[in-house]
Formats: C-alpha cells, structure tokens, sequence
C-alpha cells in the first residue's frame, strides 16, 4: 500500500496517466491526472466551492494558485485572465508536470508550474486562489501561508477553501492574529467554508 501524500515531493506510486474531462469556466476540458497527485479523479469538491465562488480574477498582473496539484484553479485562472501570469505552486514535482502538460494541452502560454524556491525574490501577487494542504499539519500549513500571503500586492485578496471541520475558523483567527491580514468569511457550501483575505 502506498504511504505517498499529494505533498510528497516525488511519489514513489506508479506514475499512471488518464485523461478526464473536466468543467472549468464554462468550458468541458479534456486534462491529464494520475496518482500521487491530490484528488486524481478530476475536480474535488472543495476546489469546486471555491471555483464557483471566487470573483473573475484580475486581467493581468502575477496571479497564485498556492498548491496547485494537477491544475483546476491554474486553468480557470490562465483562461479568464489570459494577459495575466499565473504562477502554479507545489512541491509536488509530478503536480508540476501534470500542470506544465495541461497547460500545453490546452494552449495556455501564460502559466509558469515552479517549485517554491524558483519563484522570484520580491515578486508580488495580484490576487492568490488556493485550496491549501491542511493535511500537512498545522505547523507546515502556517509556514506556508507566512511565507505567501504576506506577498500579496496592496489592496489584492486571496481566496482560500478549507474544509469547515478541519479548522477552517481556527485558520482564519490565525491569519488575522498572526500575520495580521483580515479575513471574511465570504460562505459556506457543502461543508467548506471559502475565507477572503485582504492586504
């Protein structure tokens, strides 16, 4: 049996490809998934909340889908801001092939699937759209929210999808108190809760 995580640098699982279609905004997409990766079989239902209710993303600028896995968030942010660029974050090295592929797929020139580290120094983000690893454990999860929300631009917003009996309260008093960005709790939908966070 497997011990791999979607947060596993590089899974030791079989690197097993399919292709699903998906529904990404307004669009059937024919994407590449595979093991290894968080939720291989498509779309999952927290990504889904957050994808019907987060804003259209601003029109250009560096946008961040933090954790991206094999690219739900990325897609529908590169095709609704096509004069954006989309920076695709994991640390999943076979999430960031999938991306890389998926996005060549479907003709999506303005996506950039990178390590953490590759990133520039200083770079800003005109708005973040993550479905973060909560399963990673508490001290992991607010390292990597320290490191990324604090690189927002003036004035943008992150909007962010937690599972509302996985701590999705605790987190936002967390953010508010610890790295002092107000949080909203913008709705609740089908046990998830999508937090807004302002700069």
């Amino acid at each position: 049996m497997s011990t791999d995580h979607y947060f596993t640098a590089q899974p030791a699982s079989d690197d097993e490809r399919r292709t699903r279609i998906v529904h990404l905004a307004g669009r059937a997409l024919e994407v590449e998934v595979a093991s290894g990766v968080f939720s291989p079989g498509g779309v999952d239902k927290g990504t889904a909340v957050l994808l019907n209710e987060a804003p259209a993303p601003p029109p250009s600028g560096n946008l961040l889908d933090l954790g991206c896995g094999w690219g739900p968030i990325t897609i529908r942010l590169a095709l609704e801001a096509p004069h954006a660029t989309v920076w695709a974050i994991d640390v999943n090295e076979r999430a960031l092939d999938l991306v890389r592929r998926n996005a060549e797929r479907l003709g999506l020139g303005n996506v950039r699937a990178v390590l953490p580290d590759d990133v520039p120094d200083g770079l800003e983000f005109d708005t973040c759209w993550s479905n973060p690893p909560i399963r990673v454990g508490k001290p992991a999860l607010h390292e990597l929210l320290t490191r990324w929300l604090p690189r927002l631009a003036d004035d943008a917003e992150a909007w962010l999808v937690v599972q509302k009996n996985l701590g999705s309260d605790s987190l936002a008093r967390w953010i508010t108190d610890t790295l002092g960005l107000p949080v909203e709790r913008e709705t609740t939908s089908n046990g998830f809760r999508v937090l807004r966070v302002t700069r």
